[in-house]
């Protein structure tokens, strides 16, 4: 991850990989989509399952034009930008470039870096340990909160009352804990019916 106050180009992303797949969590789920997964993350979550995008050195900044390009040829008419933790980067001249070619943005953030990028679609999965800044509240479409242990819970609930009401609320249970997690937030929203679960299915469909 390059220092902060590192300057860069802002016409090309660190990318660690692309693919064409579906999405396979939250409210979106099913839905066919261009994936772009940035190198780069300051969280450290302990339960991370892309845990090569932390501290991640780019050797390779992949041009905006080259995306556009990959994207054009998949077919897709969605873009999926997860990392890591894109917001590190300024994602305003990838966002235009695809709303050019007609493309839906959908942007998968823990809020914590301020947003660059105009984006049709918010996922905020915020961490206690660095938590969103105050605008993403008011901008996610969707909240997503991963469940590792029932104090999850709580903090689930603290960020759900700064959302508004047109936000989607979303419990995932952490995938490697899924025999406990996955009772533990079924349970939940079984007693809270303002959220629901969100499976990671492509886990389940064994694909990307």
């Amino acid at each position: 991850m390059i220092p902060k106050n590192e300057r860069y180009d802002p016409e090309k992303l660190p990318v660690l990989e692309t693919f064409y797949s579906v999405q396979g969590e939250g409210i979106n789920t099913g839905k066919a989509a261009f994936f772009v997964r940035i190198g780069g993350c300051d969280l450290g979550c302990r339960w991370c399952d892309s845990k090569e995008t932390w501290n991640w050195v780019p050797d390779k900044w992949t041009p905006v034009a080259d995306l556009i390009q990959e994207i054009k040829e998949s077919g897709a008419d969605s873009v999926v930008v997860t990392g890591g933790e894109p917001l590190i980067y300024d994602f305003s001249i990838f966002t235009e470039a695809c709303r050019k070619e007609g493309c839906k943005l959908f942007l998968e953030t823990s809020g914590a870096h301020p947003l660059s990028g105009i984006w049709d679609w918010v996922c905020l999965s915020p961490k206690p340990q660095k938590e969103p800044l105050p605008e993403f509240y008011s901008l996610a479409s969707e909240l997503k909160v991963i469940i590792y242990k029932p104090e999850d819970f709580r903090w689930a609930e603290k960020t759900a009352a700064r959302v508004s009401k047109e936000c989607d609320l979303m419990l995932q249970p952490e995938w490697s804990r899924f025999e406990d997690t996955g009772k533990w937030v079924v349970d939940y929203v079984k007693k809270h019916q303002q959220w629901r679960v969100s499976v990671q299915t492509h886990k389940f469909l064994r694909i990307p």
